[in-house]
Order: C-alpha cells, then sequence, then structure tokens
C-alpha cells in the first residue's frame, strides 16, 4: 500500500502545510485517515475528490476533521454530475454528531459509521484494526492492514500500552510526537519525541514515522530525540512525504 501525507500539523499547521490526514491506497482503492484543516487541498493534488473510496475519523477534535465541511460542498454542490451521497465515515461514537455543528446536512453526503475503540472492520482492500488511545475523548488508534503488510496510526495519544499491542511488529509506525519535551502542568495527553521512539521500539516496528508535531518544533530536532529511544533512523511526515509499506 502508499501512503500520501497529506497534513502533519500538531493542532495547527505551518505555512504552506496542513493540519492532521493521509490517504493510503491500494489496488485502486483510496482511504483517507484524519480529514484536518487543509487536508482536502491537498487530497487533490493526488486523486479525484470523487475517487475518495472512504474516510476514518480518529477522534472528535477539530484539527482532524473540519475538511469534512468542505468535502460536503464540493460533492453535494457539483457543477457537473448528479450530486454525490454515501461516502462511508468511520469514526468513534459521537464524532458525527459533534460534526454536525458545522452544517446539519452532512448526511446527505457521507454514511456515518461508529466504531468503538477495540473494533476492527474492512473497507476496500483494508482490515482495520483499532485500539482505544490514551486521548480526553474516544479516539481509535489504527492498523491497517493488506497482503501481509500492516501500517499502525496513534492517531493523538499519551503513553499507552494498548499502542504496543496494535502496533506489534508492524512494517510502519505513523506515530504522533507532539512534544520535544513534556511540558509543565500538561496532561500525558500526546507523546514526546522520546515517548514516541520508545513505544516503536516496544513494538519492534520497522520502520518510525513522526508526525503531529507541534509548529513551532525544529524537524530536526524531533527526530534526533526520537532516534534515540527508537535506535534507528526516524523520519519526520511532510506535506506530500509518500511511503510504500
Amino acid at each position: 500500500m502508499e501512503v500520501v501525507v497529506l497534513g502533519t500539523g500538531g493542532g495547527w499547521a505551518k505555512a504552506g502545510g496542513a493540519a492532521s490526514g493521509y490517504l493510503i491506497s491500494h489496488e485502486g482503492f483510496n482511504l483517507w485517515i484524519d480529514a484536518g484543516t487543509g487536508t482536502m487541498a491537498n487530497v487533490q493534488r493526488h486523486i479525484a475528490l470523487e475517487d475518495i473510496g472512504a474516510i476514518v475519523v480518529s477522534h472528535r477534535h477539530f484539527d482532524h476533521f473540519l475538511d469534512l465541511y468542505p468535502l460536503f460542498l464540493a460533492r453535494w454542490y457539483r457543477k457537473e454530475g448528479p450530486r454525490l451521497s454515501g461516502l462511508p465515515l468511520f469514526a468513534p461514537p459521537g464524532m458525527f454528531e459533534h460534526a454536525l455543528q458545522l452544517e446539519a446536512d452532512l448526511p446527505l453526503t457521507f454514511d456515518p459509521k461508529a466504531v468503538e475503540p477495540g473494533e476492527e472492520f474492512h473497507v476496500g482492500p483494508f482490515l482495520v484494526r483499532t485500539a482505544p488511545m490514551r486521548h480526553p475523548v474516544p479516539t481509535l488508534g489504527m492498523r491497517i492492514e493488506t497482503d501481509g503488510r500492516a501500517l499502525a496510526y496513534t492517531a493523538d495519544t499519551g503513553p499507552t500500552v494498548d499502542l504496543l499491542a496494535l502496533a506489534r511488529d508492524a512494517d510502519v509506525l505513523l506515530s504522533e510526537a507532539t512534544w520535544l519535551d513534556f511540558p509543565p502542568n500538561a496532561s500525558p495527553i500526546h507523546l514526546t519525541a522520546s515517548e514516541a521512539g520508545e513505544h516503536a521500539r516496544g513494538a519492534g516496528v520497522g520502520r518510525l514515522m513522526l508526525t503531529h508535531v507541534w509548529p513551532t518544533y525544529d524537524p530536526m530536532a524531533i527526530a534526533e530525540r526520537a532516534e534515540e529511544t527508537f535506535g534507528e533512523v526516524v523520519t519526520v511526515a511532510q506535506e506530500g512525504t509518500k511511503v510504500e509499506v
């Protein structure tokens, strides 16, 4: 499978960047994971909007789903061709109801499917296994499998043994690394770069790619900190990065 990074911003994006989002493609099927601000513009650099096969939103924080609104507009108010409806949208319970604050007519074009953290589902050629992550709202950590290959994605999380189980022996771990150092008085709802490296090493993953980095941090410093605990070369994702898994 091919992974294209659509956005990496932790909470917000640098100039020219986007918030969280990833496009995963295999056998002609396109799965969009997290639809943060600016990711819809970047999707269109790679595929047409009508070629999106399904969307998975990890949790109901706005930096992971705000672009559902412009996607609704593009699908429902098309200049040519029929209106598009029924796009599968997988998310934790309550996420879609939260998104209706943006636009009450979202059900006209999306087909919401609630996924309890810990459940698994099939979509296109992919088996998506999920696990509950350590975050203030229900959050899906994901393991996307196809043809004997596995990509694990942390979504947003603090340190948790559930991530170790989810990512066990994955070919690639796409891990959040929001912080360089743990902020004073913060809650452990995000990973530091060192913690991301520790989890990757503990899970025995093949490769580690970091994302959801706070935009004011130096990506090289983030990578170096994670390499100290992972013990291998670490990549910091950027918009447009492509990875074959």
